[in-house]
């Protein structure tokens, strides 16, 4: 039989569409709300039904493993009606429109929305047009928040805290939403973040936002307690950023030698899927005692649950 927990949970936004638009007590609310869930996933009954009766819509434009999976388990978990719809097999594919979508969706009572889309800023349209609440699963190459809460909770549940740490975030920070709304988040919660990245993969205005630049892997990564990597986000770039694989490797892929400049209890984290041999080292990757990458899987329906409850209306 399914257990009911509900607790009156308040928050300033009706939508999460970015870490920008959160306070730092939205986002202890979140974290908070998701660590009491860490248990509840890895006990004989997952199941309890505080979101009985509701809605959830999952629609994916793009590819995706971890989040879609982690969202559709999560508001099953809390009792939900989940609807993944195929995109292939939608009218999308005919032409229709973001704003035909929703108003068709809309139509049909949902409570929640969960949208990943190829376009900056496709999410805040999406609220516009429905009456429900939108979570964001990741928006062209602007913001990926519950990415950046899972990745918080991952550290702060290794680490007791994210205050005074110094985290680097290396690789295609250009076009990663991963980074960005890390960076929004992990400035918030009082860490020292280094970005770390070839010239070409690094946006112009990043300094505004009180992060230190290198483009030298070792001098960024050195005394780091956390280390970052990113996916090289292929499908975004229009032109050849890179000379080659093997040289990516050599100079930005995390490697043992370039570990070695970061504090000895460093933790690698990559938000996957992981690119072996051209992002990260297989062995590192694999490390049980460093890598916290599994934990990242883990702890994000935790935070995918937490955010559902708290944004279902």
């Amino acid at each position: 039989m399914a257990t009911k927990i509900n607790k009156a949970i308040k928050i300033s936004q009706k939508h999460l569409l970015g870490i920008q638009d959160l306070s730092i007590n939205d986002v202890n609310l979140i974290l908070e709300e998701a660590s009491s869930f860490i248990d509840l996933n890895k006990s004989k009954n997952k199941k309890i039904d505080s979101l009985s009766g509701k809605t959830q819509i999952n629609l994916f434009f793009e590819p995706s493993t971890r989040t879609q999976s982690s969202f559709e388990l999560a508001g099953k978990r809390l009792g939900a009606d989940v609807m993944s719809m195929n995109i292939t097999n939608s009218a999308i594919k005919k032409g229709e429109t973001l704003i035909d979508t929703a108003m068709t969706l809309n139509a049909m009572h949902p409570d929640l929305i969960v949208i990943r889309h190829q376009d900056s800023g496709a999410c805040n349209l999406l609220s516009q047009k429905v009456n429900c609440a939108v979570i964001n699963a990741g928006d062209g190459r602007r913001e990926h928040p519950t990415q950046a809460l899972l990745d918080a909770l991952t550290i702060i549940t290794r680490k007791k805290k994210i205050e005074g740490l110094r985290i680097a975030i290396c690789g295609d920070i250009l076009h990663s939403r991963v980074a960005r709304s890390n960076i929004y988040l992990l400035n918030m919660l009082g860490a020292e973040v280094n970005i770390i990245a070839p010239t070409n993969l690094m946006p112009k205005d990043l300094e505004k936002f009180g992060v230190k630049i290198f483009s030298n892997m070792k001098e960024g990564l050195k005394d780091c307690d956390i280390v970052m990597m990113l996916r090289l986000q292929n499908e975004r770039m229009s032109s050849s950023f890179l000379a080659s694989n093997r040289e990516y490797y050599e100079y930005y892929g995390l490697t043992q030698d370039k570990l070695a400049f970061a504090k000895n209890d460093a933790l690698i984290m990559h938000p996957g899927p992981m690119n072996r041999g051209i992002e990260i080292d297989t062995k590192l990757a694999d490390d049980i005692n460093k890598s916290v990458i599994r934990e990242q899987v883990e702890l994000g329906v935790a935070v995918r649950m937490a955010c559902l409850k708290i944004f279902f209306k």
